[in-house]
């Protein structure tokens, strides 16, 4: 499953899951571009991780500076051979409560951010005639999950691009892949399940394997779907969740 010599980019990868595939990458070896919006996060993670990993600084949802940001990376390294679209936010609220101006700016970062980036790295990867997208999608998007309506549309909206980009781009060589993360030992996650123990019973009382996942069970499979391992594999939604979404 090596993939040696390649070049990849990371929304959001200084943290959370996106901070476990970047280790991942740069572990085997693989140049990693990691981008986000809080420099000193960044750098700190560059200087951590070693000469193998890379950042720029942009805020994806201002999606007018994408192209000059893709640009900007095609000028400096020979190609992109690997898209992760990890970079996300959150709004925990009721759905009757919720603004139009909260709705779109998650769904502006979630998924019109994720499709962006992904039309102006295409352009160079169709010019190869070989890459990989994985995007990351959730569980809101494989049931109801109540006050993350905006969350949810974004995420719904991203599983449904995966297989229409799959569907276009496969036939020349980019193959477009989904992983829908459980939930995940992540500050975020324990911030949100600690809040509300409610929340957390439920989870864990639907969840077969009857614990939390661990950041690095999204970025090994991750790492598998832009792997050569899987080089059948395209248009897919890969759950890994401990059997949260069929859990009764």
């Amino acid at each position: 499953m090596s993939i040696p010599n390649k070049i990849a980019i990371v929304t959001g990868g200084a943290s959370g899951l996106g901070l476990a595939i970047t280790k991942k990458f740069v572990q085997s070896g693989i140049q990693t571009i990691i981008i986000g919006r809080n420099e000193e996060n960044l750098a700190n993670v560059a200087d951590e991780l070693g000469s193998l990993c890379h950042y720029k600084v942009c805020d994806l949802s201002n999606i007018t500076a994408v192209p000059a940001l893709v640009a900007e990376i095609t000028a400096e390294y020979p190609q992109i051979d690997i898209l992760v679209n990890n970079a996300g936010i959150n709004l925990k609220k009721h759905f009757v409560d919720v603004t139009d101006e909260e709705f779109q700016r998650i769904v502006q970062t979630n998924m019109n951010a994720v499709f962006a980036i992904s039309r102006e790295v295409t352009k160079g990867m169709l010019a190869t005639g070989a890459g990989c997208i994985i995007n990351i999608s959730s569980m809101a998007a494989q049931y109801g999950i109540p006050y993350v309506i905006a969350y949810t549309a974004a995420k719904t909206g991203i599983e449904g691009m995966t297989k229409a980009m799959a569907v276009e781009l496969s036939p020349r060589g980019i193959r477009v892949n989904c992983v829908a993360p459980g939930f995940i030992k992540t500050n975020m996650s324990a911030k949100a399940l600690d809040s509300d123990p409610e929340r957390k019973q439920k989870v864990m009382s639907r969840t077969p394997m009857g614990h939390l996942g661990e950041p690095a069970d999204i970025a090994e499979a991750v790492y598998f779907l832009s792997s050569d391992a899987a080089k059948y594999i395209t248009g897919v939604v890969l759950p890994v969740d401990g059997g949260n979404s069929i859990g009764f």
